[in-house]
């Protein structure tokens, strides 16, 4: 007899069985599955043929000023400390004067592209790989629904991530890493591991966290080896807990929970083989090294050419903690000291990839949640203390860009007003942003679906329009 959440569980997870025959077939406790099925990570094709294989998300979290970094508006000095004549659109808090911007912006490379001096690197190396979208736009000025959106195509329901769909329909290509990492430093962000969730998803793809702030391997990956134990010990160790496990499963065979359980116990045990190389930066040549600069971010992104390079499908790497980006106030000197951390390692990442010819199938993505105001922030009790040098975040109209992956470099895409508050040419909301990005993978947005509850559940939901524009 089913208890209530058995029965609920099981009328919501109708296609988890079928991943789990594959992955238990894949970890050997399956004899007749593994006959004729693989496992649920195996790599296989897209709809139609895609020219992005992996992909890499620099996600700026906290929200990045647009008109600061990718999208400059001079008209903004002429009405320094002035009300616009258009009017401040609504915002998360009350909004003052137009606040130019304090950093200088230089044409680049041969498309012309205008780039902040805070990116200054990527500008001068870069700028003709670039495809910036400068028409974003999402649903509300609050952090928690549009990172929701961003990073899972829904800002209040529970949904799956973006990296979730992509190893759901692609699987990955090394089968001793995760599908899909997370790599954040020092703690989570906000929302925390609802970014790269699986939702109703198996939950085999699930986005795997690393805290970069570590550089020893066994604290970047806890626990990821075992001194007491060879490794053949360990697989009769892990055989005869997984045998165990599949007995609990099938007594309910359609826990995603207990799925994830089992298939993290066999990747740890195959990780063991690869993950130490794959992390280890300093088995890479001095000069790469000097490239990428030192620091946190450096590093984190050195690791993410060496995971695409090993087959990892999709890598995300955050700011840190929290939401640094965040800047209500001092926004010049917190703007300039983040950029910081990122220009060059950035810069250095993109023409890595495209030295060693991974640039042409990996999926570049940079940006946030939304951006800023183009007009200041003004005091609120509690919130800024008074100052009024910041933005508060905008919703309305933002930037990101695209590079490598079949995404067309060296242009710039659409337009916010002349103040640069409201996108207002060639609009692209984020289900538009993910519907291109899974084109790019060779996925029909529209047909990449998951039945849940009796329906059909795709990464842009009802919505969504594939911007051909950005493919080259």
């Amino acid at each position: 007899m089913l208890s209530r959440r058995e029965f609920l569980n099981r009328s919501g997870f109708g296609l988890g069985a079928l991943g789990l025959s594959g992955l238990l077939a894949d970890a050997g406790l399956n004899p007749q599955a593994a006959q004729g099925a693989v496992s649920p990570m195996a790599s296989r094709p897209p709809h139609f043929p895609g020219k992005a294989k992996h992909v890499i998300h620099i996600f700026c979290n906290g929200g990045p000023s647009h008109v600061d970094t990718f999208d400059p508006k001079p008209m903004l000095e002429q009405y320094a400390g002035k009300e616009l004549p258009t009017g401040n659109l609504k915002t998360e808090r009350k909004t003052g004067a137009a606040l130019p911007s304090p950093f200088k912006f230089r044409k680049y490379g041969e498309s012309g592209i205008e780039v902040s001096e805070l990116f200054e690197n990527v500008g001068k190396h870069c700028a003709d790989d670039l495809c910036v979208i400068r028409s974003m736009h999402a649903d509300v000025p609050n952090h928690e629904p549009s990172l929701m959106l961003m990073n899972c195509g829904d800002g209040r329901l529970v949904r799956p991530s973006v990296g979730s769909w992509v190893t759901y329909g692609m699987g990955t290509e090394n089968q001793n890493l995760p599908g899909f990492i997370a790599m954040c430093p020092s703690g989570l962000p906000v929302t925390e591991t609802a970014n790269w969730r699986s939702a109703f998803l198996p939950g085999v793809y699930q986005g795997t966290y690393i805290d970069t702030q570590h550089t020893d391997i066994e604290k970047l990956i806890e626990n990821i080896s075992n001194k007491q134990l060879p490794l053949d010990r360990q697989r009769d160790q892990i055989d005869l807990l997984q045998a165990l496990n599949r007995k609990h499963l099938e007594e309910r065979p359609h826990d995603s929970a207990l799925e994830s359980r089992i298939h993290s116990f066999e990747l740890a045990y195959r990780m063991q083989i690869e993950a130490a190389d794959a992390f280890d930066i300093n088995r890479e040549p001095k000069h790469i090294r000097e490239m990428y600069g030192d620091g946190v971010h450096a590093r984190q992104l050195l690791i993410a050419r060496r995971l695409v390079e090993r087959g990892v499908r999709f890598v995300q790497l955050w700011h840190g903690a929290g939401q640094p980006w965040d800047n209500h106030d001092d926004l010049e000197r917190n703007h300039r000291r983040l950029a910081g951390q990122l220009d060059q390692p950035l810069s250095a990442l993109l023409r890595d990839l495209k030295q060693r010819g991974l640039l042409d199938d990996t999926l570049v993505l940079w940006g946030g949640e939304f951006g800023r105001t183009p007009v200041v922030e003004l005091p609120t009790p509690g919130a800024n203390q008074g100052k009024v040098n910041g933005r508060d975040h905008n919703h309305h109209g933002f930037s990101v860009w695209m590079a490598g992956g079949g995404a067309k470099g060296g242009q710039v895409y659409g337009a916010t007003d002349e103040f640069g508050f409201k996108a207002v040419e060639n609009r692209v909301h984020v289900h538009d942003l993910h519907a291109t990005m899974l084109k790019l993978l060779g996925f029909d947005h529209e047909q990449l679906t998951y039945r849940f509850a009796g329906r059909d559940f795709r990464l842009t939901d009802v919505h969504g329009r594939v911007i051909d524009e950005l493919i080259a």
